[in-house]
């Protein structure tokens, strides 16, 4: 197969012009030019793109984006230039800081029952979205499932976030991570962190596969990492990620203890020690009598797993709530978990891990 170079190609109305702009400005390097007499084309590359101004040439002047992890040392500083030919150029941070919009804080109830749609997103997965307002875009709860089992089209990548956890519900997973060894697999009932930039991979799952996953904070950018092959060696469980430690919770080797509300048991995933009290993640149990109780968590996050209850809010209706159904519960605000099955089990995930319960 022959080489194949591709290029952009960009109008102009005199190429003298954009010759010293490109070429200095931005320090791209000119690879053609012709005819010698009076140049009407020429060919620029640098930066991974390999431009084609052409005086003349039919289209608009197009923008480019230049990303430098030191773009105050770059082009003189500016941020927006515009060349002679009219395209506009951004120059932008290649690594820009993680930014953490303020939580808005809301009580919020979804309920399965309220048939909220099922959209298709990544690698084929279906994704049920467990707080629509996102809380001011500080937290997004997804229960995401597969419907046929097998192999998942999925790649090595990572994302870009301050926390992101995935729960196994029903059904089971097979998932490799950088520097965690050998592909395992993730069972209902167990749960995995996905560190800051960790990479990862979805490799198979079972068939009706569902998990919950949280994502602070809500947007966050998935990139693709084409060199990187998983698994890449031996283990490193002591590696940190931008400070958080790789958690894999296995439900057969955790201790129950009581809960932060009196009349429940939980057990604890050690996410809160993992992750720097970045987050925490409990799974609840009935245990006795609930009483009312507040707290002053930033975020709190309760999905129901297993069985029924009835939530009481101040202020608030009652709401009856069964498997599938998921709840926010804002700081301050007081809440008791009543009318508990015996087999009630929920999922709650709180940002910090270690907070105050009254």
């Amino acid at each position: 197969m022959p080489d194949i170079i591709a290029e952009i190609r960009l109008p102009t109305q005199e190429l003298r012009d954009d010759i010293p702009f490109y070429t200095k400005t931005l320090g791209m390097q000119m690879d053609m030019i012709y005819p010698a007499d009076d140049p009407t084309v020429a060919v620029f590359s640098g930066y991974g793109l390999r431009l084609r101004i052409e005086k003349g040439a039919p289209g608009p002047a197009g923008t480019i984006r230049i990303l430098t992890e030191n773009p105050d040392g770059f082009a003189g500083g500016a941020r927006e230039l515009v060349a002679p030919n009219g395209t506009r150029i951004e120059i932008e941070d290649r690594n820009p800081p993680l930014v953490m919009p303020q939580t808005q804080h809301a009580f919020v109830v979804r309920r399965l029952a309220d048939q909220a749609p099922w959209v298709i997103g990544r690698a084929g997965m279906h994704y049920r979205d467990l707080i629509p307002n996102r809380l001011g875009g500080s937290i997004i709860a997804s229960h995401i499932r597969i419907p046929d089992g097998g192999p998942v089209p999925d790649m090595v990548h990572y994302h870009t976030v301050g926390f992101q956890l995935i729960f196994c519900y029903r059904g089971w997973v097979d998932l490799v991570y950088e520097d965690q060894g050998e592909p395992f697999r993730l069972h209902a009932g167990n749960c995995v962190i996905q560190p800051p930039e960790i990479r990862h991979r979805v490799l198979y799952a079972s068939d009706n596969i569902e998990v919950i996953e949280i994502g602070v904070p809500a947007e966050h950018v998935t990139t693709i990492d084409h060199e990187m092959e998983l698994p890449n060696g031996p283990g490193n469980p002591d590696r940190e990620f931008q400070g958080q430690k790789f958690v894999h919770h296995k439900e057969e080797d955790a201790t129950w203890q009581p809960f932060r509300i009196p009349g429940f048991t939980s057990r604890d995933t050690t996410i809160a020690e993992n992750t720097r009290n970045v987050a925490g993640v409990q799974v609840v149990r009935k245990d006795g009598i609930a009483d009312w109780s507040s707290h002053d968590a930033d975020i709190l996050f309760t999905f129901v797993m297993d069985g029924t209850m009835i939530l009481h809010g101040e202020g608030k209706p009652p709401y009856a709530l069964e498997p599938g159904d998921a709840f926010v519960i804002p700081p301050g605000m007081k809440t008791k978990y009543a009318d508990a099955s015996d087999n009630l089990e929920l999922l709650e995930v709180s940002l910090p891990g270690i907070f105050a319960t009254t």
